[in-house]
């Protein structure tokens, strides 16, 4: 090989410093998302879903399962690509990569903007949910730990209040219910004794349960952490928008390469 071939050779090579940076990236990634997968399918399995697929469409409310499984797929897939497009240089797969990643970061940021601009829709739909899956909290063991956590860390009982409760055919308060917790409500509105029994007029119940819903709460939750909120957002985004620039700055040095071949 002639010096002037030799010296066309090396003006263009893959970087290994990109190259690294992309597998490690990926690798953390990757792993991350194996592991929220992981938890999701043994959830399932210990609640006799995977033995019982029909039991998917039996959850009233929503199964916080879905989203270990969701997520996690989503990571163990995107990671699995970036670490063998990185290591094979495989320009398909990082291509699929950086563009997966930006479609990702485009449905987060149209989300954001759809949330600030329609904020009273969400705020109902918030209700809606919640009290759909108040309706749903004997059902399903991690939505009820769920509701339990969150009523709990916001100090709250329901979607606007601890009337809420009537929605669920355990707590309702009617005659008819034949419930051993007809009237009452979730061991985790309780303020001090967890045996407390709700009582509807809202003055005798103040000192026992908590009065406040947990979409008011949540809300002042949001405003009171609105910097921490945002930055967390804000480092996600950067670390897609990351990842992107090196998968495509490792397409564009394997392309240079092979043009030189």
């Amino acid at each position: 090989m002639s010096r002037k071939q030799q010296q066309h050779y090396k003006g263009a090579e893959v970087s290994c410093c990109v190259k690294y940076v992309l597998f490690g990236f990926n690798i953390v990634f990757w792993l991350l998302g194996a592991a929220f997968l992981g938890i999701g399918l043994w959830a399932w399995a210990e609640k006799g879903v995977l033995s019982n697929l029909s039991s998917i469409t039996d959850l009233g409310g929503f199964d916080p399962v879905w989203l270990f499984i969701v997520v996690g797929g989503v990571m163990f897939i995107l990671g699995f690509a970036g670490c063998i497009g990185a290591l094979r240089e495989n320009t398909v797969l990082l291509k699929f990569f950086s563009v997966f990643l930006g479609l990702i970061f485009f449905l987060e940021l149209t989300a954001g903007i759809l949330a600030f601009v329609f904020k009273d829709w969400i705020k109902d739909q918030l209700n809606l949910f919640i009290n759909n899956n108040v309706k749903a909290y004997r059902d399903d063991i991690d939505l009820q730990n769920l509701i339990d956590f969150a009523q709990e860390y916001w100090s709250c009982c329901g979607a606007h209040g601890p009337n809420d409760w009537n929605l669920n055919i355990y707590f309702n308060c009617t005659e008819q219910n034949p419930s051993r917790e007809r009237c009452g409500v979730p061991f985790s509105c309780c303020v001090k004794d967890p045996s407390c029994v709700f009582v509807c007029a809202e003055q005798t119940a103040r000192s026992y349960i908590y009065t406040k819903g947990c979409v008011g709460q949540f809300e002042k939750w949001l405003q009171d952490n609105l910097i921490v909120v945002a930055g967390i957002f804000v480092g996600i985004a950067l670390l897609q928008i990351f990842g992107i620039c090196l998968a495509q700055n490792l397409v564009s040095d394997i392309k240079a390469v092979k043009a030189n071949w």
